[in-house]
């Protein structure tokens, strides 16, 4: 089987419009959550987001070609196209290039508007591209066609782990000798009146901040934005004479056939000791591990449970970057992977921020509020979904 490695990123989140910008607020351990600004805002009962600031589609599309593209497209083809400047990678690679992106409300944005216009406002008619704004597979879809990508292109969708899923079925692609480059990771533009509404329901969201793993945590903070990285057969990119930032080293996918919403230790746990076995790894290999850490009182007990089943009543440091960049959905595994690959390429961990007190049900070293260097030989990013889908990437040191 090839090996397959990291060769570029490029993100929209509410750090930054970029991923250098990204990386400086890991490193500084800067918060993007704050207060929402969208339309009828003011209606809802959570009322903070890690928003994406200072967007505006123009500066980045032709005007005529804003129609096209739900924010959810937008944000991942500029997150795509730094990408692929990054990884020095021409356009038109055909056959051999693909593309599998993540997403779970695909353009929902697009939805809304549509509902107000036939059912608030009273029009009998909504766009002809309603339609190809609002599925799934648009974002994945404008990679394609913007970059020449002729091989597996395809979204998934699986709530929370949608880019941790995508990640893993491109790493397979390739390894499998299906593809040789694949742009992957996800996109999400859920904040809006009806997304975080839907949300409310769930009586999940926090109120004032996320604070994963600690002491007075009250719920998680929806997020916007887009990841994607290149993962490219090692080969490929050493013929071409590209710089490695990172290995993608396994994958492992489990369900928990449980709770639709509950989440499972067992099912968290079978996860992490999958990619582990898929990476040839052993516990002790681990140095960071990127926690789903969503800030939620079930879910940050589940997480803590399966993490010291599997590393023991020692394992590394942990930490949730959502405390920094929100809980951005079908979006946020891309995101946290990129965290993953700063601890690998700069020896730094990204902090857990709004740590309060440490909670006795939840026994880690979270790296709470400050950046922390330290020596990482390899990761695991870990995502588990409502519906009982869990995906965890191992990431090794090139």
């Amino acid at each position: 089987m090839r090996r397959v490695v990291v060769t570029g990123f490029g993100t929209v989140n509410a750090l930054a419009l970029d991923g250098p910008g990204t990386l400086q607020a890991f490193r500084e351990g800067r918060c993007g959550i704050g207060q929402l600004g969208f339309r009828d805002a003011e209606r809802l009962t959570i009322r903070i987001g890690a928003e994406v600031k200072g967007w505006w589609g123009e500066n980045h599309f032709l005007v005529k070609d804003l129609p096209l593209y739900d924010r959810v497209a937008q944000y991942a083809l500029v997150a795509g196209a730094e990408a692929m400047a990054m990884a020095g990678l021409p356009q038109g690679l055909g056959p051999r290039g693909g593309v599998i992106l993540g997403t779970a409300a695909g353009g929902i944005r697009t939805w809304e508007d549509s509902y107000r216009a036939v059912f608030a406002e009273g029009r009998n008619r909504v766009s002809p591209l309603v339609v190809p704004r609002l599925m799934h597979n648009a974002p994945a879809s404008h990679l394609s066609i913007r970059f020449g990508l002729q091989g597996p292109v395809l979204a998934v969708s699986s709530a929370c782990a949608s880019a941790n899923h995508a990640m893993g079925l491109a790493f397979q692609q390739i390894r499998a000798g299906a593809a040789d480059v694949m742009l992957t990771g996800g996109a999400e533009a859920m904040l809006c009146f009806g997304g975080i509404k839907a949300w409310e329901g769930l009586r999940v969201l926090a109120p004032d901040a996320c604070r994963p793993f600690s002491l007075g945590r009250k719920g998680m903070v929806i997020g916007d934005g887009a990841g994607v990285l290149v993962f490219e057969a090692e080969e490929h990119a050493r013929a071409r004479g590209a710089r490695v930032l990172a290995e993608v080293a396994g994958v492992g996918m489990t369900a928990d056939s449980g709770d639709i919403v509950a989440p499972s230790a067992d099912g968290a746990a079978r996860a992490m000791r999958a990619a582990l076995q898929d990476a040839g790894m052993a516990v002790g290999d681990v140095d960071y591990i990127n926690a789903h850490g969503t800030g939620t009182l079930a879910n940050d007990r589940a997480e803590t449970a399966a993490i010291r089943e599997v590393f023991g009543d020692a394992p590394p440091p942990v930490s949730s970057t959502k405390s920094m960049h929100g809980h951005a959905i079908g979006a946020t595994g891309a995101l946290e992977a990129i965290a993953c690959l700063m601890a690998l390429t700069e020896g730094l961990l990204p902090p857990t921020l709004g740590y309060l007190a440490a909670d006795p049900d939840c026994p880690l070293d979270v790296v709470p509020d400050v950046a922390r260097p330290a020596r990482v030989r390899a990761t695991l990013s870990n995502a588990f979904a409502f519906g009982g889908l869990n995906a965890v990437l191992a990431f090794r040191a090139a």
